[in-house]
């Protein structure tokens, strides 16, 4: 059965329909939406500290980890979407009362993740050949080299965090990932200095040392999630992790099926927002080092919907599986009003203070950094409808991924992104001289337009469900 037409299998009404009312419905969601926002951020301070003590090295260390991280993030992204699919199938079996198939669900996602993580791991380590086709510098390639040398061998663990992540949160217990994220920011920070300059004995690895300490934190971090689903209640009572030789491979096709269109998607993202970077470089530096803040905070920004996204799709998935008309609809929604309200707060924040968050990036205001800090202040200015659209889409995506609706997002991608998006960008920049705000509002334009057609969609799916 494909994914649209699970999305589209007719649906009986549920006697909880009837009680759970808006407000609790934004409770639940609230109570999944923060430690998934958390636990977001907790890795963005993971990526924030590895660069900040890479940065001791010196700028050409920062320069090859920036473009490590490029190629190591197009292999991840790939395998990202087909571990995010088990959170889906994970919250639809925990809504359905299924025990069994939240145990094979697991089972398939751990199977997957190592399938597709052993011949991906072959791109970051050819990463110098990559990169020197790509026209970098030899000495920049082999630094980029040396880090993706010892961050590969992370990819295998961090999917399978991901991968157990979303069973805690389709059970209503996302607290336990948090706890085990924080608890890995210090230590990674720990690791990444005594690797890179070698103290208490350990060899002086440097970049080496960096990728290699990330790589360990991530293996730290998937089995403590793994002793978490054994162990730990609620998830020791569903016996998780039993079986795991078994595999289901009728629903490991369900989950590559749902899985692979997020994948993609995520790489039309990722993919257009290298490629506005790269128009970028074509205008200016000021014009690259603005782009750069402007998008860091973004991605701090991001967050938020990003928790929220990955609550809807529990609260979707777990209505979708009780076969609960109503809640699927009620969900969706509650989600997208909590999204549009937090996120267009934070937006006003960032619009009062850009001034002020712009200047944190930048030394003494003297002419060059004054200019830089002017733009970046006036592409976050730019960027405020980008802000709200960007949430809006991926809160309705998520709520899409619930109801096993993925194929018809990643359609909506290449037309929002690359149909709309990257032309609109390279029109405004050069043919009518905007510059750097010219790509902003192309990367405005197409995030609203792809948000647009995920609301619609959604709209569409739930009124079919209920006249079914």
């Amino acid at each position: 059965m494909t994914s649209l037409q699970n999305a589209e299998r007719p649906l009986r009404a549920h006697p909880a329909a009837h009680t759970n009312h808006l407000a609790e419905e934004l409770a639940e969601t609230l109570k999944l939406a923060v430690p998934m926002m958390l636990t977001q951020l907790g890795q963005i301070a993971m990526m924030t500290t590895d660069l900040a003590l890479i940065g001791r090295l010196g700028e050409g260390a920062v320069a090859a980890a920036a473009l490590a991280h490029t190629v190591y993030f197009v292999c991840f992204t790939v395998g990202l979407g087909l571990a995010a699919a088990v959170a889906p199938l994970a919250a639809q079996a925990y809504g359905a009362g299924d025990p069994g198939r939240l145990r094979r669900v697991l089972r398939v996602g751990l199977w997957v993740v190592l399938f597709i993580s052993l011949p991906m791991m072959a791109s970051p380590l050819y990463g110098e050949h990559i990169l020197l086709a790509l026209g970098q510098t030899p000495a920049s390639a082999a630094l980029a080299q040396r880090y993706l040398e010892g961050l590969a061998w992370g990819i295998v663990p961090a999917l399978g965090f991901i991968a157990l992540r979303g069973v805690m949160g389709a059970v209503n217990r996302p607290q336990p990932a948090l706890w085990i994220t924080f608890a890995a920011i210090p230590a990674n920070a720990l690791l990444v200095y005594l690797l890179i300059h070698g103290v208490f004995g350990l060899p002086q690895l440097g970049m080496f040392g960096a990728g290699l300490a990330t790589t360990i934190v991530n293996f730290a971090t998937f089995l403590a999630a793994l002793w978490v689903v054994a162990f730990a209640r609620p998830f020791a009572a569903y016996h998780l992790l039993a079986h795991l030789w078994r595999i289901d491979w009728p629903l490991m096709r369900q989950l590559i099926a749902i899985g692979v269109p997020i994948s993609f998607a995520l790489l039309m993202e990722y993919g257009l927002f290298s490629s506005a970077a790269l128009l970028m470089g074509l205008i200016s530096t000021t014009a690259v080092a603005a782009h750069q803040v402007a998008l860091q905070v973004t991605a701090v920004l991001f967050m938020v919907p990003l928790g929220i996204g990955m609550a809807a799709t529990v609260r979707v998935g777990h209505a979708f599986g009780r076969n609960d008309v109503a809640g699927i609809k009620r969900a969706g929604l509650v989600a997208a009003l909590l999204g549009i309200a937090l996120v267009s707060a934070l937006t006003l924040l960032v619009v009062l203070e850009r001034f002020a968050l712009a200047g944190l990036f930048f030394g003494a205001a003297d002419g060059t950094s004054q200019a830089t800090i002017d733009l970046t202040a006036t592409l976050l200015l730019v960027g405020a409808t980008f802000f709200i659209a960007d949430g809006i889409q991926t809160i309705m995506g998520g709520a899409l991924r619930g109801i096993n609706d993925t194929r018809m997002t990643l359609l909506f991608a290449i037309v929002g992104y690359w149909a709309v998006g990257f032309p609109t960008a390279w029109l405004l920049a050069f043919q009518a001289d905007l510059g750097a705000i010219g790509v902003w509002i192309g990367l405005s334009l197409g995030t609203f337009i792809y948000a647009g057609l995920l609301v619609l969609r959604f709209q569409i799916l739930t009124n079919r469900i209920v006249s079914a």
